[in-house]
């Protein structure tokens, strides 16, 4: 992964057409990153990228072509089926049919924000570089999003401190009066954006803090295309920030 990419190998654009792959790269390129900083096994095939992260991680994969290579969908039943913990499958082109395995589905939209300017934040806005203030982003993700799995609360094991330090991958934290409110992390692959893990601790919500967060480190990237998947939730916030939505992504979870 690279930080920024050169003129020569930037998309000069990212149609609503190519969003979906685009998506799938970059959301395959955050996950292994986040496997090998916890040194979990990561599988690669032509069709599908997997961190396997054991009981409390749990299993992710992420689907990366409409159509899987015959063995493949085969070889992705079997890591499903022997996963010690949780399993969640990411298909941006909701292609793959996983309902054989008894897992549940949902879908959301894969959305794109073409390279543009980005107003500034009405809060305070870092990019993490600190310990303290990674542990500080792990809590509130932990939080926002219910990760049962990762309580009782063991500090590193999210977001390990090596995450910040591979090329491409940043966590921003938003500050309300000084106070950690806000998270997410932005990922560059390949010259596009995304965006992972943008939520709100429960005593700063409906306080501007969402999308103080996606501003900040909108702002790191405003000269790519930028693509995310959006929950029902944030889709609206999304939406006034210049995205668009481009296709449905289907997702499916042990239940």
């Amino acid at each position: 992964m690279t930080t920024r990419s050169t003129a020569a190998d930037r998309p000069a654009s990212v149609t609503l057409a190519e969003a979906p792959m685009r998506q799938a790269r970059n959301s395959a390129a955050f996950w292994a990153a986040t496997g090998r900083c916890r040194g979990h096994e990561v599988v690669r095939r032509r069709g599908f990228v997997a961190v396997d992260g054991g009981p409390r991680a749990g299993l992710r994969i992420l689907i990366q072509e409409p159509v899987l290579d015959p063995d493949e969908p085969a070889e992705v039943g079997e890591l499903v089926r022997r996963a010690a913990g949780p399993v969640n499958v990411e298909d941006p082109f909701s292609s793959t049919d996983l309902s054989h395995l008894g897992m549940r589905s949902w879908q959301m939209p894969v959305m794109l924000r073409p390279p543009g300017p980005v107003d500034e934040p009405a809060l305070d806005v870092i990019r993490v570089r600190r310990p303290e203030d990674l542990r500080a982003a792990e809590r509130i993700v932990i939080e926002g999003f219910e990760l049962a799995g990762f309580e009782p609360y063991h500090p590193g094991e999210l977001f390990p401190t090596a995450l910040i330090e591979q090329p491409g991958v940043d966590v921003f934290v938003a500050l309300h009066d000084g106070v950690p409110a806000g998270a997410g992390v932005s990922v560059v692959d390949d010259g596009v954006g995304s965006h992972y893990w943008v939520g709100t601790s429960s005593a700063f919500r409906s306080r501007g803090v969402g999308r103080a967060v996606m501003l900040g480190s909108l702002a790191h990237v405003a000269d790519l295309p930028v693509t995310l998947t959006a929950s029902k939730l944030g889709r609206p916030l999304y939406e006034s920030l210049g995205y668009t939505v481009a296709a449905p992504s289907t997702w499916w979870a042990s239940r």
